[in-house]
C-alpha cells in the first residue's frame, strides 16, 4: 500500500482531435477520479472548435472507444472522434466501379 504523503492528487493525460488541416493535442494535469468528459471540458478543445457537440461526442481512450463518464487513469490519450463523411463499405463500393468503368 502507498503511504497517504505519496499518493498522487493528479494525473496526467492528453485531449486529441484531428480535422483534415488543423489539430488539437493538450498534454495537462487533472485531479484523480475525473471522468472523459470532464477532461474534455477542462481541455478547451470546445472553444476553437464550435462544430463539436461537447455533449453527444464518439470518444475513445488509445483506439478505443469508452464512455463519457470513464475514470481516467494516468497518462490516457483521449482521442475524440468525428463523423465519417462516408461510410467506408460505401466508399470502396464507389471506388471499385470507377475503376471498371476505366478498365472499359
Amino acid at each position: 500500500m502507498v503511504p497517504l504523503s505519496e499518493q498522487r492528487t493528479s494525473i496526467m493525460i492528453e485531449v486529441a482531435y484531428a480535422l483534415p488541416h488543423d489539430q488539437f493535442l493538450k498534454r495537462f494535469e487533472v485531479p484523480v477520479g475525473t471522468s472523459l468528459a470532464q477532461a474534455i471540458q477542462l481541455s478547451g478543445v470546445c472553444q476553437p472548435y464550435p462544430e463539436i457537440d461537447c455533449t453527444g461526442l464518439k470518444t475513445g481512450i488509445f483506439g478505443k472507444i469508452v464512455s463519457a463518464d470513464t475514470v481516467l487513469q494516468p497518462h490516457d490519450r483521449i482521442e475524440i472522434y468525428r463523423p465519417l463523411a462516408i461510410d467506408p463499405k460505401e466508399k470502396r463500393r464507389l471506388k471499385s466501379r470507377k475503376r471498371t468503368r476505366a478498365d472499359r
